[in-house]
């Protein structure tokens, strides 16, 4: 059941993490104005693609990825891939737009999870 508390947690953090850097990539680096895609919409596209992504990543990819090396490469690439797409077919922004929204969302995501998991998880 531990393993599940902890998933939850990683949900939480990555939801509010991937949020916010949705948030700043949208509104400060391609300065897309409130108009064109709302704040409202911005926070629910971070808790839907963050929560259609991180259970695969938690829950199915260990099943075929044992060696954690493996798992964190190319688990990590595979998400960063379909929050890519999610986010093409959803902003409608180009998919090197795209690319760099999930790639920023993703790496600050992860390198969140493995301080926290490093600082709480690995005494």
């Amino acid at each position: 059941m531990q393993y599940e508390y902890e998933f939850l947690l990683a949900l939480l953090f990555t939801i509010i993490i991937e949020t916010i850097v949705l948030f700043i990539t949208i509104r400060k680096f391609f300065k897309i104005p409130n108009k064109k895609i709302s704040n409202a919409f911005l926070i629910f596209l971070g808790i839907f693609t963050s929560g259609m992504t991180l259970p695969y990543l938690w829950f199915i990819f260990p099943i075929f990825l044992q060696n954690y090396i493996a798992y964190l490469i190319i688990g990590e690439l595979i998400v960063f891939l379909l929050e890519a797409i999610i986010y093409f077919f959803i902003l409608k922004l180009g998919i090197k737009k795209s690319l760099i929204i999930s790639f920023f969302c993703n790496l600050f995501s992860l390198l969140f999870g493995l301080v926290l998991n490093k600082l709480f998880f690995n005494s």
